[in-house]
């Protein structure tokens, strides 16, 4: 009886062999991390010291102390540059958020303060400059309104959480949690970067407050005013959600018209 196979048969590639490569892979991934890290680092630099997103590539490849080549290995030029640092500014903040919020166990009470965190990280600060956000971002929002949404999908991810869980708790009516999300979060941002609008005689700036009762009248149906204890307006109970969304699911028309997606991100 032959132990020689009648068809050729293809040998497994050696173990040894799988692990150099995937040894060389990692260290490679590596390198090209670090390098992108010190080019996001340059231009961070370069923003607190001119005040401005108005800076060269050969600038951001001096002071990182790479080459130009290196440079447009990693990034298309200075607008995918700011873009990334755009992502990444957002993301942490989420994660920021995230970690605040954790500690809070009623699930309106956590999407108010996620509110009142992302209304002040809008605000305009006197004397602080924020160009990425106030000379980058408003640009992007015009020309590459994609992109924008892009970078606010880990901000909406949570936020649209906060939604579902307060609609779970049978505290709230949110047929569409993503889209509810994505809403209360532009109500947030770009009022806190509203100037202040006239109210009778005196100017008047809507606050955090502000926003988050009417946010809070669009997904219970009550009103909670900004000077009432929140014991005392916790929202509607279970059985009044359940008969706010069955009132909402009536008034609903059998033909669904079609959105624009908002600037914060789409919504399925």
């Amino acid at each position: 009886m032959s132990v020689v196979p009648a068809e050729p048969v293809e040998s497994p590639e050696p173990a040894w062999r799988q692990r150099a490569v995937e040894r060389s892979t990692r260290a490679a991934k590596l390198r090209a991390e670090q390098r992108v890290q010190r080019f996001l680092d340059a231009a961070q630099e370069l923003i607190a010291d001119k005040g401005t997103t108005d800076f060269t590539v050969q600038e951001i490849v001096e002071r990182s102390r790479q080459s130009l080549r290196s440079f447009y290995q990693h990034f298309d030029g200075k607008h995918e540059l700011l873009l990334a640092l755009f992502e990444d500014a957002l993301s942490r903040s989420a994660t920021e958020m995230r970690e605040k919020i954790s500690a809070v166990a009623d699930p309106l009470e956590r999407l108010k303060l996620a509110v009142d965190l992302l209304y002040e990280a809008s605000t305009p600060r006197e004397g602080q400059q924020s160009p990425l956000f106030t000379d980058f971002a408003v640009q992007l929002l015009v020309s590459h309104p994609d992109q924008v949404a892009t970078a606010h999908v880990p901000l909406l991810t949570l936020f649209t959480e906060l939604v579902e869980n307060a609609v779970e708790a049978g505290l709230a009516v949110a047929p569409r949690p993503r889209r509810t999300a994505s809403l209360i979060m532009q109500t947030a941002m770009f009022t806190a970067q509203a100037p202040a609008a006239p109210v009778g005689a005196q100017p008047s700036r809507i606050g955090a407050a502000d926003v988050w009762e009417f946010c809070l009248g669009g997904i219970t149906g009550t009103v909670r005013g900004a000077d009432q204890n929140t014991a005392d307006t916790a929202g509607p109970k279970p059985k009044k959600a359940a008969a706010a969304k069955k009132a909402t699911a009536k008034r609903t028309p059998a033909k669904k018209s079609a959105t624009t997606k908002g600037a914060v991100g789409g919504t399925p």
